[in-house]
């Protein structure tokens, strides 16, 4: 139903224009919003006119009203004043009948996408609904998923940047994550959704002075697989916090080695972490300092000499973190090989972590 504020804002807009007074009651005869005080009519005459066939009545020279919302009265209308009340009330009649229709379409709509995010509707509900609320069906869409880092009332504000009317939509079934169901003109690519999960992420910094990550998925072509974009979008959003944390942006189809990762069983990966390191956990001698490092070191693809420039240490301190770490386990990081096995160790470890908090 339409709030009580709404409705008082449009009949007070009606009476400023046509000077008719108008009054809207619910079926019962209370009052829900007026523009003058009346006792011309009494609630049985009200419930009487409630519960006959008629659509309009004039009792006591006030004009009465029902209004419908799909096929099925609503509201009681009462419209009074001068030769113009009549018409007057009609025009009222058919304004808050388009109001509830447009907010029935949005609850709808607002329905529709949750479900179909949720994988709960058939496939022929899919297209027969979407038929019904004036969605596409044969549009590229991209799920996007946000995730502030704080509290903040994101969802209108996310509203404002991406309207329905350009075929976006807004919309939340978790407590706590935002989706948005991104449509893509013709040619638009990945580059364009990285460029739009980026502006994503700016806005919420500067609009809520907030952080945030966004994960996408993949771009889909029907209507129907809107919710297979939304869970590659969260399997995304999961792999980057953990093997990526860094990162405010991520994309499904660029999650690399922590995708395969991500689908191990926790076993295998405590297998593989004894083999490395001897026991199920890292070192204590890998402290955060090897760490950040090392971490330096992938990045600069195992040259020593950047390495140490970017940290601010003597090249001969660099090696000595690397020769220490290598006393340690084993693994020499200026080998590509053993720079590999330990880079993956390290995200299995994360992995680990990651599972063994979840369960708690």
């Amino acid at each position: 139903m339409l709030s009580s504020q709404v409705i008082q804002a449009s009949i007070d807009e009606l009476r400023g224009i046509s000077k008719i007074d108008l009054s809207v009651m619910d079926m019962q005869g209370q009052v829900i919003a007026s523009t003058f005080e009346y006792t011309e009519l009494s609630h049985g005459l009200l419930r009487e006119f409630a519960d006959s066939a008629a659509d309009s009545q004039v009792i006591g020279g006030c004009h009465l009203f029902k209004v419908f919302d799909d096929g099925e009265p609503a509201y009681l209308l009462m419209a009074k004043g001068n030769d113009d009340a009549y018409m007057i009330g009609k025009i009222a009649v058919s304004h808050m009948g388009q109001l509830l229709t447009a907010y029935r379409e949005k609850f709808d709509r607002n329905n529709f996408f949750q479900n179909l995010l949720l994988d709960n509707l058939l496939l022929v509900d899919i297209y027969n609904r979407a038929k019904k609320l004036h969605i596409q069906a044969d549009v590229d869409r991209v799920v996007f998923l946000i995730e502030p880092e704080g509290d903040g009332e994101l969802m209108e504000l996310l509203k404002s940047l991406f309207s329905s009317q350009s075929g976006d939509y807004v919309t939340a079934v978790e407590e706590k994550n935002i989706v948005l169901i991104k449509a893509l003109g013709g040619g638009e690519s990945y580059n364009e959704c990285k460029a739009i999960a980026n502006t994503i992420v700016d806005m919420i910094n500067s609009e809520a002075m907030i952080n945030a990550k966004v994960a996408y998925g993949t771009i889909v072509h029907e209507l129907k697989d809107v919710s297979k974009s939304y869970k590659e979008a969260k399997m995304a959003l999961d792999v980057g916090k953990i093997f990526y944390a860094g990162k405010s942006v991520m994309a499904y189809n660029t999650l690399g080695i922590g995708r395969l990762i991500y689908q191990l069983p926790l076993n295998l990966c405590q297998i593989f972490i004894r083999e490395i390191f001897g026991s199920d956990t890292l070192p204590k001698e890998i402290d955060e300092e090897i760490l950040s490092t090392v971490q330096k070191f992938f990045e600069n693809n195992l040259n020593i000499s950047e390495t140490s420039r970017q940290l601010y240490v003597h090249r001969n301190t660099l090696v000595y973190r690397i020769e220490k770490l290598q006393k340690v386990t084993g693994l020499d990081m200026r080998v590509f090989e053993d720079a590999l096995t330990f880079k993956i160790a390290l995200m299995v470890s994360n992995y680990i972590q990651y599972l063994e908090s979840t369960e708690y």
